[in-house]
This record gives C-alpha cells, structure tokens and sequence, in this order.
C-alpha cells in the first residue's frame, strides 16, 4: 500500500527474506555468548528453563507486534503503531519519546554484537589487546555500513546468505554437542533448583529472562521495514512467529547440547574458555582445535549478520518520524539512487561503534563485564517505551479505530498481551537489584526524562499538543476506506 509515509520505499521483501532477517537478527552472537551468564543467573544447568520463559515472553510479545505490524505496515515500526494509538490524547508525546529512546536502544543491541564478535576472536587471537580489540569493533562497523549501503533487494539477498551462515554454524555446534552428549551433565540438577521462596531466586530469574528475552530480540526487526514488506498484513505475522519458534527450537537444543557436553561450572569461571567462548570449547572438546577454529569463523560471520540485520532495521526507524516533522528533518531523506534513509543509517552506526567502545573502558568489572552492562541497559530503557507502550497500544486502537482492517488480530486477546506485561514488568522492576552498581531503572528513567523536556522544546516551538491543538490523523484507517480492495498489498 503505497502511502505518503512510505513513499520512495520498495516493497521487495517477502516472508522468506523477512524471516532470515529476523532470525539473523534474534540468532548471531547472542546464545554464544549468554549461555554462560543464563548458567550464572541459575545457578547450574536447570538454566536451560530460562530459554523456555525467554521464549514465552517473546511469542506473547511478538503476537503483538504481528497485529499492530500486519495492520499499520510503515516504516519505523513502533512509531507508526504509537503514533496512530496515542494521537487522541498526548498528540505526539509517546512516537517522539519512542524515536528518542530508539536512537538509543537500537545501538546499544547492535554493540552487544560487536563485543560478540570482539570476544569470540579472543579465541583465535589469544593475544588480542584492548586496542586491537577497538580496532576490529570500528573496522567490524565500516564493513557493516558499506555493506547496507545499496538497495534493499539486494541488501535481502545478502541477509539470505549470512542467514545460511548463521544456521550452519549454529547446526554444527548443535550437532557436534549431541555426538558427545553426556545427560548426567545436562539433567543432573541440584536439591531445590527453584527455590521460590528465596529473593535470591527471584533475582537472578529476573535476570535469566532479561538474558532470555535478549537473546530473542530481533523477532521485530521486519516490522520496523513495513513499508518495505510484500503483502504485509500475511507476511509480518508468518515472520514474527516463525522466526520466534525456529529460535526457540535452536535454542533448546544448543544449551542442553552444551550443558551436557562442557562442565557448567567452567562457563563461571572468567579465565575458562568456556566463559568467553563456550562454542569454541563444545568443538575443542568433541572434534578437537581444528574444527574449533572452524566453527569460530562461522560464528563471527553469525554475529557480524545479527549486527547488520539489525541495523538495517533499525536504520528506518527514524524515516516515518521524519517525514512527519516529529524528528530532525534530514532522517527524511533518501539516498538518490538506493533508495534507503542514509541520515538513520550513518547515524546508528556510530552511536553502536561510540556504545562498543564506552562499554568496554567505562565501568566494566568481573561482577559487571561490558556485555552484562550493554545487555541491561538496553532492556530496560526499552521496556518502557516501546514494550508496555505497545501492549496498550493494541487495546487502544481496538478501541479507537475498530473499523481498522486487521489481517491478523492476535489470538486469545487479551491473554497475550497480559503475559508479555508480567514479563516486561519483572524484567523492569528487578533490574536494579540483578546489577547493584549499574543503576539502570534510575539510567532509563533519567532519558525518558529528558526526552520529554526536548519534546517540550520542540513541541513548543512547532505550536502542537500541549502548546497547541492536537492534529488527529488516522492515516491507515482513512487509506483504508480510499482504497477499497488489497488495501494492506
């Protein structure tokens, strides 16, 4: 559906390019990296229940995305969703505070990517130093940029690739965990696993889901290409929710396949292999260093895909904000001949090489390692912004646009919706107590703060709500009704 908001945009992603591009997104470095620290959270192998919840989460969250996605298919994803839904009562409040903190969040994913990919080389570069380490980050970024630097059709068929990439090193992780599976090491748990009764538990459960949910953010990362989906209101939830239960099932695997092949107590130890590379370790251990090597490179080429799966996404978010004067107005331009948002481009990718790099040479310790701090920090800035703003985004449109054409509405509403709140609320509301130290309620809550003082400058000074009237504006809905057939094609 060709609208002023996506104008200039191809629609030439379908489903299966959607879903690589999610689960590009979701995979890459993440489970590599965070199985030793769901381990810590548990406090032994009963972590792989972690999965299971981060799983739940993210399939109740990710029916949400899918109908608010398949019914407002436009560029920046939440923007659109908090613009249409929020407009009646706070004019353009909730969109500019979810653009501002996007610029923020966006990043800080991308650089956990990238400290990924820094750590894992560790492996294969015994003697990397921190400098060198910067270097490869920064290097790790350009490559990224120049690669997103062309038409998203064949921005897609790179994703494809590296989508292929990602599963065959994970399969083979997989696979070579399971030739040499001992369940005594997966399945033998201590006495009282969940002791619910005990604070502690409910701690470090907090944050066992807030490394499970991270480890499947990316389920969303087609709905912020909306207006560059085929057949959105079909393609957007078959991606969501194909790319979430793949992951899942990928998941599972490789954390009891590497539960019963490496000692748990080796991934808490900083100086084992299996702390820092625990993939590398499951290959050392089953086929020996060569094919460890091997599997290594496979891994990078993982994680750079989830970085630039990610940024390409994320890259659009500012476009529609743009286009509506509620963002700075170059995030509106396209590159003349590509056809991409140049501005939101360039400008995600040095907030995620300035994250990589703060994040590595700024509070960093044993108890609080760069990618625990990246990992929290982004989680919990977000939730309050994008994840509880979208939950009720969706009742309030039901309420306020009912004629809204929905070619998917989500299933047992409002069930899903009152378990990614739980969820979400946990994450949020144990933050402070999982990371002593790091602040990050008191960090999130200080943007959000501040973002709404620059809203009132700006908003000021454009003359709207609350200094001016409220501009009501039901894009979709009035697009709908002038287009009475395939409106959402």
């Amino acid at each position: 559906m060709p609208t002023e908001h996506s104008a200039g945009l191809s629609r030439r992603i379908g489903l299966f390019q959607a879903t690589t591009i999610n689960m590009s997104q979701m995979c890459g470095i993440g489970p590599f990296v965070t199985i030793p620290l769901m381990v810590a959270a548990y406090g032994g192998p009963q972590a792989m229940v972690g999965w299971i919840i981060g799983a739940a989460l993210a399939l109740a969250d990710g029916l949400i995305w899918a109908e608010l996605g398949a019914s407002l298919p436009g560029s920046g994803g939440t923007y659109v969703y908090l613009r249409e839904a929020f407009q009646y009562r706070t004019g353009r409040l909730m969109p500019f505070l979810f653009v501002w903190t996007a610029m923020l969040f966006i990043p800080l994913i991308m650089s956990t990517g990238v400290q990924g990919i820094v750590q894992y080389l560790g492996y294969l570069w015994p003697d990397l130093t921190t400098g060198q380490g910067d270097l490869v980050g920064i290097g790790v970024m350009a490559l990224v940029l120049l690669l997103l630097w062309r038409k998203v059709e064949n921005i897609g068929k790179v994703t494809v690739v590296l989508w292929i990439v990602m599963i065959v090193s994970v399969l083979t992780v997989i696979v070579a965990a399971f030739t040499h599976f001992h369940p005594s090491m997966a399945f033998t748990w201590p006495d009282n696993p969940f002791p619910l009764g005990d604070s502690t538990f409910w701690i470090g459960f907090a944050s066992g889901l807030t490394i499970g949910i991270y480890d499947y953010l990316g389920y969303n990362t087609a709905a912020y290409m909306g207006a560059e989906i085929k057949d959105p209101g079909r393609v957007m939830p078959r991606a969501i929710i194909y790319s979430v239960l793949g992951i899942m099932v990928i998941y599972l695997l490789l954390q009891i396949g590497v539960l019963g092949t490496v000692p748990w107590r080796d991934m808490l130890d900083p100086d084992n292999v299996a702390a820092k590379s625990v993939a590398s370790a499951v290959m050392e251990t089953t086929l020996g260093k060569g094919a460890a090597n091997v599997v290594t490179v496979l891994i990078l080429i993982t994680a750079f895909a989830s970085v630039f799966a990610g940024l390409l996404g994320g890259s659009r978010v500012p476009y529609d904000a743009a286009r509506d004067r509620v963002f700075f107005r170059s995030f509106a331009r396209l590159h003349p001949k590509h056809h991409f948002p140049t501005a939101g481009l360039v400008t995600m990718g040095v907030i995620t090489t300035a994250a990589f790099l703060i994040a590595r040479h700024v509070g960093s310790s044993a108890d609080h390692p760069p990618l625990t701090i990246l990992i929290t920090l982004l989680t919990t800035v977000m939730v309050i912004v994008q994840a509880l703003a979208q939950i009720a985004a969706v009742t309030v449109l039901r309420k306020r646009q009912p004629n809204l054409a929905r070619p998917y509405k989500m299933l047992l509403y409002p069930l899903p919706s009152i378990v990614a709140a739980i969820g979400w609320l946990a994450i949020y509301g144990y933050a402070d107590k999982a990371n002593p130290g790091v602040h990050p309620i008191e960090w999130s809550l200080a943007w959000v703060a501040l973002g709404g003082a620059v809203f009132l400058i700006w908003s000021r000074r454009e003359k709207v709500w609350p200094f001016g009237s409220k501009e009501i504006h039901e894009q979709y809905l009035t697009e709908q009704e002038a287009e009475p057939v395939g409106s959402h094609s």
